[in-house]
């Protein structure tokens, strides 16, 4: 678990529990190919390390594929859902938006490739939401990506499909999450729509970055935290989501840190932010990997 990580996982977690809500655990698996062996069981640990608590059993996203292929199949038989043989060479030429290529409806009327994708039809009636931090968003998925895949060609559940019918077999009502996910969100709503789900609430934290503008994550090399420091990382944290936690607070136990985070937490002050700077401490930086 990177810096990145545990950012964002303080902030879901402190916003459930101030609110009274439950705070779920879910490991997306579903691409093995990319999955590191021993990763999940260190991240499980982490978290315990650093004092989450979670509600309920840890959920894990591969055991739900049944009810991704129902999900799938009610919208093949809705006319939703077609297969598209498409490969990356093919679409080389294709236009390229903020969301990266944008699919051209090439095999929108019949494909005769053995072997495809599913893609989910797109139209271009704004679909639109209300960020609790990042104000009015709005995409014409259509024009800005596209029929997007739900299904790869290696028979994988795309992300997008899975995380909404996960978020509707849990009864998620509110996400928090990193803003680089935060273009995910039309094309997830788009599918609650034409599934007949609840849309929940979406609240999308400004994104931590380096000292070279870079996102602190896996990608670009972001170290894994020091849980040897859990006390002092979690501060950090505090301080980077804008608690303006108290100078004491440095020497506190994690219990005592929780417990004055839970009572202080304000999200607003992250109102409008879209990213977060590491803190001007060469020490923490040193101590968490940021630099």
């Amino acid at each position: 678990m990177h810096f990145g990580s545990l950012l964002a996982a303080v902030a879901s977690f402190l916003e459930a529990r101030s609110h009274g809500g439950q705070w779920l655990l879910r490991v997306e698996d579903i691409d093995p190919p990319r999955e590191q062996p021993g990763a999940t069981d260190e991240i499980l640990a982490a978290l315990e390390h650093y004092g989450f608590e979670w509600d309920g059993p840890v959920s894990y996203q591969s055991a739900s594929r049944d009810v991704h292929d129902d999900a799938i199949q009610v919208l093949i038989d809705a006319g939703k859902a077609y297969p598209c043989g498409c490969s990356r060479r093919d679409l080389a030429a294709a236009p390229r938006g903020s969301l990266g290529i944008i699919y051209p409806g090439t095999c929108r009327d019949g494909s005769n490739a053995t072997e495809f994708a599913l893609r989910v039809r797109t139209d271009d009636v704004a679909v639109s939401f209300d960020d609790l931090l990042q104000g009015k968003q709005s995409q014409q998925l259509e024009t800005d990506s596209g029929d997007f895949v739900i299904l790869r060609r290696d028979g994988l559940i795309a992300y997008q499909l899975a995380v909404v019918v996960d978020d509707h077999l849990q009864g998620i009502t509110d996400v928090v999450r990193g803003i680089d996910l935060m273009d995910s969100t039309p094309r997830q709503i788009w599918l609650q729509q034409l599934l007949g789900y609840a849309i929940p609430k979406y609240c999308h934290i400004p994104v931590a970055i380096n000292n070279q503008g870079q996102k602190l994550s896996k990608s670009h090399g972001a170290k894994g935290v020091n849980i040897d420091r859990a006390e002092f990382d979690l501060v950090t944290a505090l301080q980077m989501l804008g608690q303006s936690p108290p100078i004491e607070l440095h020497s506190a136990q994690l219990a005592e840190i929780w417990q004055w985070a839970l009572h202080h937490w304000r999200i607003d002050v992250l109102d409008g932010q879209t990213e977060i700077h590491t803190i001007a401490n060469p020490m923490a930086d040193a101590e968490n990997g940021l630099s």
